[in-house]
């Protein structure tokens, strides 16, 4: 029978008993809380613990903080989607209650047997603070929401001992499992010796009993603690992903880890034999401060899920922290969120990934905006009026045509972070920089420049992306980093693209159609709300040609329309309350389901539930 949006939202009214009800009041002043990225409706999340998609339901698991907004008391919230876009907050599904994880539940992530049955493999922390290996179990497969989870009760599975000599405290974030021809399946885990990173390789028949395999999948010195290990398989010159398992000749490896050492994310390309278990990338080890990265600015603890409909695609998600000071995140009440879902796969030159925001997005553009063809003559601001540029989607194509008056790369400038700091877009050079300010005031005293450069090496063009923050905000309290990446594009027989997604207080760049991503976050005091312009600029000798730009002002999320409630207490013994938080939660998973896009915006409190948010 189907049931109408209005009467549901009435069901939920009544549900909330002795909780109030009512239209939201303009209280708290919140002009960096994003509008289409995934973050709950308060408090602390951190890394992507596990991105699955199950009986048409996509399901996010993070690490969350329910009382507050740093880390700490972790818990695995959780959130569905029909589209990976608009999100429905579910019960904690994991929380600390067995000895296995009863000082905290940590990172994992979820492997689908072949019966279609999920499982969860996670980190806890045992009475002794050891970083041990978990099990869980959806309770009822029957629901799409996977809304209550079990516990083996052989946990843990993989702990450490004198005798592996595994070490206990650095020893955490198991893979999703991949099935090798010899019918055992595999997952690694994330470890260090000294400052020798290691992904411990375990296989087991029935995916419960582990044994440790006698060397490491893959290696590195000098490299710290690797951790949210995740590998996969990338086909040979084509965008479809593939299933975690699928091993052959048209196919080649992805080994990502998340060197705690430096907050960066990096991967390598390489071949894995099966018969030996060991992965050996293409272009060496892992370095701490070099290498291929997903983002070259704020993205870490990231996860990648196979997507095995119609689509076979293979979708990244990455936790994006925050920039500022952990007394403002107090005083806002959350701290992070996840950057836009971004499909992966391997380049035709097969030297490194691109990504892509996926396509479900652009079902969030509202009144496009285009500028004409025309020349961006050096010295220039052109300001892209029409767009709520404080949330935006933005393309811009560039042609040069004046690459004679590039400057000459010096053989010294390796570190493409280090050389957009000192040659940020206030210093004029010869071809840039050029490019968007985004999240810009009237009079520019604030903005956030996004831009190339582009310089003359030997024989042949340098291409340089940057991501300036030196001028995001007058309050220089927040973490002004200014990111960098070089990016393989040819200038000379192609046009250079730009698209940035902006959202608030976040700036996700993709350069060169994907081949270089760069996110930022930043916390402007005057270019916020209706207060932000988008302009495009050139700040070189060298005219540049626009010869496409168009804009799209950011529709809400129904993240933020409906069905934003805070997890209830995981521990709660209240039972009546309880089943009053599954009741509303059924109400609008009925809602999710039927695609509601209820444009009204009403506010819930319910002390016992221990949530106030809107829906």
């Amino acid at each position: 029978m189907a049931v109408s949006s209005k009467c549901l939202l009435l069901f939920i009214s009544l549900l909330l008993g002795h909780g109030v009800l009512q239209p939201e009041a303009a209280a708290d002043n919140q002009p960096y809380r994003t509008s289409y990225h995934f973050q709950p409706p308060k408090n602390w999340m951190n890394g992507m613990v596990w991105p699955m998609l199950y009986k048409g339901i996509y399901h996010l698991f993070f690490q969350y903080n329910p009382k507050g907004a740093v880390w700490g008391n972790i818990v695995w919230g959780h959130s569905t989607s029909t589209d990976l876009v608009n999100w429905t907050p579910h019960e904690a599904a994991i929380y600390p209650s067995q000895p296995s994880d009863i000082n905290g539940c940590w990172s994992g992530s979820a492997t689908i047997l072949p019966e279609g049955r999920p499982v969860i493999l996670y980190t806890g922390i045992d009475p002794n603070n050891h970083q041990v290996q978990n099990l869980a179990m959806p309770k009822n497969l029957s629901d799409p929401f996977l809304r209550e989870w079990v516990k083996s009760q052989d946990n843990p599975l993989m702990a450490p001992n004198t005798y592996n000599k595994i070490n206990s405290s650095s020893f955490r974030d198991p893979t999703t499992g991949w099935l090798g021809r010899d019918g055992y399946w595999r997952v690694i885990i994330g470890s260090k010796i000294n400052q020798k990173g290691l992904a411990i390789l375990y296989k087991s028949k029935d995916f419960v009993h582990w044994e440790e395999a006698k060397k490491p999948l893959y290696s590195s010195k000098k490299s710290g603690m690797w951790e949210c290990p995740d590998f996969y398989p990338v086909l040979i010159k084509s965008p479809l992903g593939i299933d975690t398992s699928i091993d052959g000749p048209n196919t080649k490896h992805v080994l990502k880890v998340s060197l705690d050492d430096t907050k960066h994310d990096y991967y390598k390309i390489g071949s894995y034999n099966q018969n030996k278990d060991v992965f050996i990338p293409d272009n060496g080890p892992f370095h701490k401060n070099s290498g291929l990265r997903y983002d070259y600015g704020k993205f870490y603890a990231s996860k990648t899920f196979f997507e095995g409909n119609s689509k076979h695609r293979r979708i990244l998600w990455g936790w994006v922290n925050e920039s500022s000071s952990v007394e403002d995140d107090i005083k806002k009440g959350w701290s992070g969120v996840q950057a836009i879902p971004r499909s992966i796969w391997l380049d035709n030159s097969g030297k490194q990934l691109v990504q892509w925001p996926i396509k479900e997005i652009e079902t969030l553009r509202l009144k496009e905006v285009n500028l004409p063809k025309q020349v961006l003559k050096g010295g220039s601001v052109l300001e892209v009026s029409g767009v709520t540029a404080a949330q935006a989607d933005v393309i811009i194509t560039f042609e040069i045509t004046e690459l004679s008056k590039a400057e000459v790369l010096d053989p010294s400038w390796t570190d493409p972070q280090l050389l957009c700091s000192r040659k940020g877009a206030s210093v004029k050079g010869g071809i840039g920089p050029f490019g968007l300010l985004v999240l810009a005031s009237k009079g520019l005293q604030e903005y956030t420049a996004v831009f190339y450069r582009i310089f003359k090496s030997h024989n042949k063009y340098v291409v340089l992306m940057c991501s300036d923050q030196s001028r995001s905000s007058l309050n220089h309290e927040n973490d002004e980093t200014t990111y960098g990446a070089f990016v393989d594009v040819d200038p000379v027989h192609g046009k250079l693209s730009l698209r940035s997604l902006i959202d608030h207080s976040i700036v996700e760049s993709f350069g060169g159609e994907g081949k270089a991503c760069i996110t930022a976050r930043v916390y402007p005091t005057l270019a916020t709300d209706a207060e932000a312009h988008l302009y495009a600029f050139n700040n070189g000798t060298g005219n540049v040609g626009i010869t496409t730009l168009s804009a799209w002002r950011g529709k809400i999320s129904r993240r933020e329309l409906y069905g934003t409630i805070s997890p209830a207490p995981a521990q709660s013994r209240d039972l009546a309350a309880r089943s009053r938080w599954r009741e509303l939660d059924d109400a609008i998973s009925q809602l999710d389901l039927a695609g509601t896009s209820s444009t009204a915006r009403l506010w819930v409190e319910d002390n016992d539930l221990g949530f106030t948010d809107v829906i």
